[in-house]
């Protein structure tokens, strides 16, 4: 018998549904713990990636060219929202909600040049997605970006806002938070906004710098940033004592807690260095997709 198609009901939102069967504790939080900057948790921690560095350089003489780290990331969050799906949960007027999309947001810059401009995308993925889907939906997205010199939405939606004056202007950004706060923003705003989705992703390794920890910001649903820094070699000792050289990668994570606990938040940082370390899982999709409770 086939899965029984899901209804919307009263309180859920454009882009997710209310969770409804969890604890009085779980959804006293967010009155406790009003804004994402309230609710922050800051993680880092760094995976080997030797052997990793060697599949991705496989890959690209395959034809992926320019597969990367970036790519790897996104699919291995990808793939750890379809085993631990609470961890594409969001906080929107006190409530908490099941994501319908995994979209994964990140700044672009047309060229890297100290003049070029700076401006996100957001990319929708399915939690089936492989890495090579994730591959070839970001690159669609980027190369979208910087063959077109024109403002995308984001920026046309920033434009057109900022020729408020001021005080018109802090109002706007009030009422949009009204009525985000009651799930009434327009859809077509909330699709511009680089401030909802599942996660922001940065990769400072193509900068060659570490990585930060990035505020969550308080406009917006946004849950999860993660970033992560340059590829860093270190030299070790083997189990049988001799000194070998292996390449590793720092990444934090600034989380909003009250979308799960640390146990479940534990549990998805394990199964992101499992995935980084075994890249060709996620060659083919998840034999299964893990749906939220109710």
């Amino acid at each position: 018998m086939g899965k029984a198609k899901y209804k919307r009901r009263f309180g859920d939102r454009a882009e997710g549904r209310q969770i409804r069967s969890l604890s009085a504790f779980y959804k006293f939080t967010p009155y406790i713990m009003k804004t994402r900057n309230d609710a922050c948790n800051y993680f880092s921690d760094s995976v080997e990636v030797t052997e990793t560095d060697r599949w991705l350089r496989q890959k690209r003489e395959e034809g992926y060219k320019g597969l990367g780290f970036l790519h790897l990331f996104v699919a291995t969050y990808v793939r750890i929202v379809a085993q631990r799906p609470a961890l594409n949960r969001f906080i929107s007027g006190q409530r908490i909600f099941a994501r319908h999309d995994i979209e994964v947001v990140m700044t672009v810059k047309r060229a890297l040049t100290s003049e070029a401009d700076e401006t996100t995308i957001k990319v929708v993925l399915d939690p089936t997605d492989t890495i090579f889907d994730v591959y070839r939906k970001l690159n669609e997205k980027i190369d979208e970006i910087k063959a077109d010199s024109g403002e995308n939405n984001t920026e046309q939606v920033a434009s057109a806002l900022f020729k408020l004056p001021g005080l018109v202007l802090k109002f706007a950004i009030w009422f949009f938070n009204l009525l985000d706060y009651f799930g009434l923003l327009p859809k077509s705003l909330m699709e511009a906004s680089p401030f909802h989705g599942s996660m922001v992703i940065t990769d400072l390794g193509s900068l060659g710098i570490p990585p930060v920890y990035h505020h969550l910001y308080n406009f917006g649903n946004l849950p999860v940033f993660l970033s992560f820094g340059a590829k860093r070699k270190a030299v070790e000792l083997d189990k049988d004592g001799q000194p070998v050289e292996r390449k590793y990668i720092d990444f934090t994570a600034v989380i909003d807690e009250r979308i799960c606990d640390g146990y479940y938040y534990a549990t998805a940082f394990k199964y992101l260095k499992y995935y980084l370390n075994n890249p060709w899982l996620l060659e083919t999709p998840p034999e299964k997709v893990e749906e939220d409770v109710f």
